[in-house]
C-alpha cells in the first residue's frame, strides 16, 4: 500500500537514490540536443560514464540521508541495481523525476529522455504496491517528468515547461477528475522543485528570481509567501546540470521538520527563528553535478494523513 497526496504530511515511507553507475546517455536523441537548449557556455555538456569519485562522494552522502531518515523511525527503500553505463541510461540518483504518486495511485509518466524508461525495472515495486497504475501513453505527444508536480492535497501544481507539456496537464486531470490541476510557466527549465517549495499547509518557499506575486500561482493565495531571493552557491564538476537554486530543494519529513543544504544557513536561521522549524542539515556535495537536491533524491511511498 501507497499513501501520499502532499509534500508535508508526516512521512512514513521513501525511496531514497542511489548513484551507482551514474551516467550522461550518449545516444537518447533528446539528451543529445542539451547543448543547443543548455544557457551555460563555459563547459560543454558531459557525455558518458560520471567519475567514479562523484559516484562514491554522492553514494556516501545518500547513505547518510538513509540513515537520517531511519533514525526517525522512517522505512527506507533503495533502488533496485541497474548499470546505466552499460545500457545508456541516465542512474537512479533522482526516483523523485521517474514516479508521480498521487493518494495510492501511481503515474508512470512519459520522460524528457527516453532512456530514463530504464529506471522503472529498478523501482518496480513501488509499481506492485499501487492500488492503480496509471500509464501515460507513449508516443502520443506527451512528456512528463514527476518532478514537474508538486502535490497540494486537492490541487498538483503543474510546471508547464521542457520537461512537462500542456497534453500531459490535460492527461493528468482526465486520470484525476476529482484534483485541480494549475498549470503554471514561469520557468522555461525543468523541475519545479528549486522554483516552488510547499513546507507545510499554508506555508510555501518561492524563488524569488523567477516567480514574483503577479504569476504566483492561485493556490498560493491564501498562503503565507516566504520570497527567497539568494541562496549560497554550490560548486560542481565541469558542468552544472542544476542552476544555484538546487540549493531551495528541500524534503519536508513532517510540517515542522526538513531536510535541507547544511550550507544554506541564512535559510536554516530562517526556518528555525521565524517558523519553528526543526532543521536536519545535511549535504548532498553534488547536487549541481548530478542535478538533484533532497526533494529530488527521495520519493515518498506513504505519508501518514493529517
Amino acid at each position: 500500500m501507497i499513501n501520499s497526496r502532499n509534500e508535508w504530511d508526516p512521512l512514513r515511507e521513501v525511496v531514497v537514490g542511489t548513484a551507482d553507475f551514474a551516467n550522461w546517455p550518449i545516444n537518447d536523441p533528446v539528451f543529445s540536443e542539451e547543448s543547443k537548449k543548455t544557457t551555460w557556455s563555459l563547459s560543454p555538456v558531459p557525455s558518458g560514464p560520471v567519475p567514479d569519485w562523484i559516484i562514491d562522494e554522492t553514494n556516501e552522502d545518500l547513505d547518510i540521508l538513509a540513515h537520517t531518515l531511519e533514525s526517525l523511525n522512517i522505512i527506507v527503500h533503495r533502488p533496485k541495481f541497474l548499470n546505466f553505463q552499460k545500457l545508456d541510461g541516465m542512474y537512479n540518483y533522482c526516483p523523485r523525476d521517474r514516479l508521480l504518486i498521487y493518494g495510492d495511485a501511481v503515474v508512470d509518466p512519459v520522460m524528457m529522455y527516453p532512456c530514463r524508461d530504464l529506471e522503472i525495472a529498478a523501482l518496480d515495486f513501488v509499481i506492485y504496491r499501487a492500488d492503480t497504475v496509471y500509464q501515460m501513453p507513449r508516443n502520443a505527444g506527451m512528456v512528463l517528468d514527476a518532478a514537474n508536480v508538486l502535490r497540494l492535497n486537492d490541487t498538483m501544481l503543474f510546471l508547464e515547461s521542457s520537461s512537462g507539456n500542456r497534453e500531459a496537464a490535460k492527461w493528468l486531470s482526465q486520470k484525476f477528475p476529482d484534483v485541480n490541476i494549475e498549470v503554471c510557466n514561469f520557468y522555461s527549465g525543468v523541475h519545479i522543485d528549486s522554483t516552488i517549495v510547499p513546507v507545510r499547509e499554508g506555508l510555501v518557499l518561492v524563488n524569488a528570481s523567477r516567480v514574483n506575486k503577479d504569476n504566483l500561482p492561485k493556490v498560493f493565495e491564501d498562503w503565507e509567501v516566504v520570497w527567497i531571493d539568494r541562496v549560497v552557491e554550490q560548486s560542481f564538476y565541469q558542468y552544472p546540470y542544476a542552476s544555484k537554486w538546487i540549493a531551495l530543494n528541500m524534503l519536508a519529513v513532517d510540517p515542522r521538520t526538513v531536510v535541507i543544504d547544511k550550507k544554506q544557513t541564512r535559510l536554516i536561521k530562517l526556518l528555525e527563528k521565524q517558523y519553528n522549524f526543526t532543521v536536519i542539515p545535511l549535504e548532498l556535495r553534488h547536487s549541481r553535478t548530478l542535478g538533484g537536491g533532497f526533494h529530488c533524491v527521495t520519493l515518498d511511498l506513504v505519508r501518514e494523513t493529517q
